[in-house]
């Protein structure tokens, strides 16, 4: 038995429960994404001050001592206009990612950077370094537009439709059509985030 507060509809309640909730993870999701970009420009600041040393913690193709650069990699750029170009697109993906839940967030962050980096440390030419956010990137576009397809759920398919038809031109990135820019970390991304949002998926009640 529920019990309600005088002259106010139980749905009433719900409806204002949800809104509070989803303001509460608009605010997270904010205030995570600009911690998170701004800690990727102090770390390209002090990338600048050493003279670019810390690019080489990034990804190097199938060499074993380049698999840890898969956790680093999407913290490293190759200057400020590479870090720039991801910054955008990066803080609005990843907080309309995260609107649903930091924690689910986070694990379809880190399932992204696996399949993001191993892909490219399995499928670039030998010895090729790769670094930057743009598998992220990919990744959350991946994610956002395929929750919206899984979970049904009228706000993930909003959003995702919204996303898709924003950020569609993306997908040419994702093609090996530009020398000099990782095809393979933006592909894996994308299905990295697809991957994330399956596994992660509401499961329905029968």
């Amino acid at each position: 038995m529920s019990v309600s507060e005088p002259g106010l509809p139980p749905s009433g309640r719900s409806m204002r429960e949800r809104a509070s909730e989803l303001l509460t993870g608009a605010l997270g999701s904010a205030i995570l994404m600009i911690v998170l970009v701004s800690a990727m420009w102090a770390i390209e600041i002090l990338d600048y001050v050493e003279n670019n040393r810390l690019d080489r913690y990034g990804i190097v193709a199938h060499e074993p001592d380049g698999l840890p650069g898969i956790f680093f990699a999407p913290f490293l750029h190759a200057g400020f206009a590479h870090l720039m170009a991801n910054s955008v697109p990066l803080l609005i993906l990843g907080f309309v990612a995260a609107i649903r839940g930091i924690g689910r967030f986070l694990v379809a962050s880190l399932i992204v950077i696996l399949v993001s980096g191993m892909g490219v440390w399995l499928t670039s030419p030998p010895d090729t370094l790769t670094i930057g956010a743009s598998g992220l990137v990919f990744g959350y576009f991946g994610y956002v537009v395929a929750r919206g397809l899984f979970d049904r759920r009228a706000l993930d398919i909003v959003l995702g439709v919204v996303v898709a038809v924003l950020y569609y031109s993306i997908l040419w990135g994702a093609l090996p059509t530009q020398p000099g820019v990782s095809w393979q970390g933006h592909l894996f991304g994308l299905i990295g985030g697809v991957i994330a949002a399956w596994l992660l998926r509401r499961r329905r009640a029968y």
